[in-house]
């Protein structure tokens, strides 16, 4: 082969190699930051949810201590936000919403708190943090290990 026509045959492969290479480049990060969107998304989506599954069963673990359950309709939300976490989230967490809703039906099923009674364990939980019986804590920490699982993922 002639001395030019190398040179030009040698510097249009090397173009298409450095041409290929930027592309796969680009492709492989793109990819990778659709990736971490899509997770950072998914993680937003299960706090939000995970958020208003302990609100509500903050407020009925409440009314629980010195209510009984006069109506079903109570719980009903917390049901609905139940099944909703079952859609995504991992068995762990779907487990402790079990754990959380059943400690709910066991206090609204026991006799109620007299008024002193519930002032003096608003105020044992304040100042002593071991007497502090939280039900909430179990999911909690829970779902804080699967988001944190998810975010390693990113």
């Amino acid at each position: 082969m002639d001395a030019p026509v190398l040179s030009a045959v040698s510097a249009v492969v090397g173009s298409i190699i450095g041409l290929s290479a930027s592309v796969a480049t680009s492709w492989v990060s793109q990819r990778s930051q659709l990736k971490r969107q899509a997770i950072q998304a998914e993680i937003k989506k299960r706090e939000t949810l995970y958020a208003e599954f302990i609100t509500e069963c903050s407020k009925l673990a409440i009314d629980a201590l010195d209510h009984s359950l006069d109506s079903p309709e109570k719980i009903l939300t917390i049901y609905a936000l139940q099944n909703r976490i079952r859609l995504c989230a991992s068995e762990s967490v779907v487990a402790a919403t079990e754990q959380v809703i059943a400690w709910i039906g066991q206090q609204y099923m026991k006799e109620n708190l007299a008024p002193g009674e519930s002032r003096q364990l608003v105020l044992n939980a304040f100042h002593d943090p071991r007497k502090r019986n939280d039900p909430l804590k179990p999911f909690s920490e829970t779902c804080r290990h699967e988001l944190e699982t998810l975010a390693e993922a990113a």
